[in-house]
């Protein structure tokens, strides 16, 4: 194995473009669906005035130049490469920290908070709530390698994320992450490797007291209501990657459209919406995100994060100081009591107004006030 950490450029060949707009041009759609809301998933006509947009007016340079704006890295841990983002706050001093995204998400959930976060003197902040970014792809998403065997789950990730942080000569940090990141900051905080001094989550997963289920607050009874509504209605998507990830990513990876409709999907489901999702992210947003899947053929390999780990996502205690920031439109908005036995030294912890599951996305600088709060107590 090499420590070597590489310069990287996002480069997506013209012909794969090409490829993406002719697959769009083609596509084969299935009859209008028999409701006329959301019910049976994304509808017929939105699904295809988001496919026209990609392939006619969307500009994938446009995002490919703002992200190679940072620097880009490869370096390979446990024989598997793995991509990052690495920007350093102008304030030496700063708190390193590394932000993991989720699936459907990507790198692209964190563009709106780098310059802030890293440079917070020109955006409101002081030089003390600087903070240096690392930001990597999950193994099998975005740039990082397709792992080609199994165990690379989120104790894999948690333990790799360390040894990359340390890699970059950072003895201590602190780290954050929503979804599939929540479930890899929290392996970092039980790890606790000697390197992490504090985590922050989006959306922590502990589960019902027997005394909250006996009297819920409300709070709690409606996040109970929402746990039943997604069990019910909305985790299909989970049961499949977490059971057949290999048979659904032949129609990701091959049909454009597909995939487009399988993320697309849940921008409108978990994002803090008036019901339609471009209230929340815009169409350039998505497919910013929708693009980083095609183009690297991801459909599969990031659902296998699922057949891996999806299990590991409750269950053991973290000891490090923890913080937490709970937004409405969350798909599991855990209650103080509920996390707190789980994560045994909560050091801070909000309930906000605004926002949903894909929070530094949604509500950028509502995430930065967040991380600002939150690691100033931690």
């Amino acid at each position: 194995m090499s420590d070597e950490i590489r310069p990287f450029t996002i480069d997506v060949p013209d012909a794969a473009i090409d490829d993406l707009r002719d697959r769009l041009a083609r596509a084969r759609w299935p009859e209008k669906e028999a409701v006329d809301d959301w019910s049976q998933g994304i509808p017929l006509a939105y699904t295809q005035e988001l496919c026209d947009y990609w392939a006619t007016d969307y500009d994938w340079r446009r995002f490919e130049s703002a992200i190679n704006a940072y620097d880009n890295f490869l370096t390979e841990i446990d024989g598997v490469d793995i991509h990052f983002i690495h920007v350093r706050s102008p304030h030496e001093d700063a708190t390193p920290m590394v932000l993991t995204h989720g699936w459907p998400g990507s790198v692209a959930e964190f563009m709106g908070v780098i310059e802030p976060l890293t440079n917070p003197t020109e955006h409101g902040g002081s030089a003390d709530e600087a903070f240096h970014l690392v930001i990597p792809s999950l193994p099998g998403y975005g740039w990082s390698a397709k792992p080609t065997k199994a165990g690379t789950g989120v104790a894999w990730i948690a333990t790799a994320w360390n040894t990359l942080m340390v890699r970059l000569g950072y003895d201590s940090y602190v780290a954050q992450g929503g979804d599939w990141g929540s479930a890899v900051t929290t392996y970092i905080g039980m790890q606790n490797l000697g390197n992490v001094r504090a985590i922050h989550t989006n959306m922590p997963v502990a589960g019902p007291t027997p005394e909250s289920l006996a009297e819920p607050t409300p709070q709690e009874a409606s996040a109970l209501e929402g746990l039943a509504h997604y069990d019910k209605w909305d985790s299909g998507y989970s049961k499949q990657q977490a059971s057949r990830p290999q048979t659904l990513g032949y129609g990701l990876v091959d049909s454009a459209a597909g995939q487009c409709a399988w993320i697309a999907e849940k921008m409108w489901a978990w994002t803090d919406n008036d019901g339609h999702p471009e209230s929340a992210l815009t169409k350039d947003q998505m497919l910013d995100n929708i693009s980083i899947y095609w183009f690297t053929a991801t459909g599969a390999s990031s659902a296998r994060l699922y057949w891996e780990s999806f299990a590991d996502f409750g269950g053991g205690a973290v000891e490090v100081p923890t913080g937490c920031s709970i937004y409405p439109k969350e798909i599991i908005r855990c209650s103080r009591r509920w996390a707190e036995q789980r994560y045994e030294n909560i050091q801070y912890w909000n309930e906000l107004d605004q926002g949903g599951h894909f929070a530094a996305w949604e509500q950028p600088a509502l995430f930065v006030g967040e991380m600002r709060a939150a690691f100033a107590v931690l």
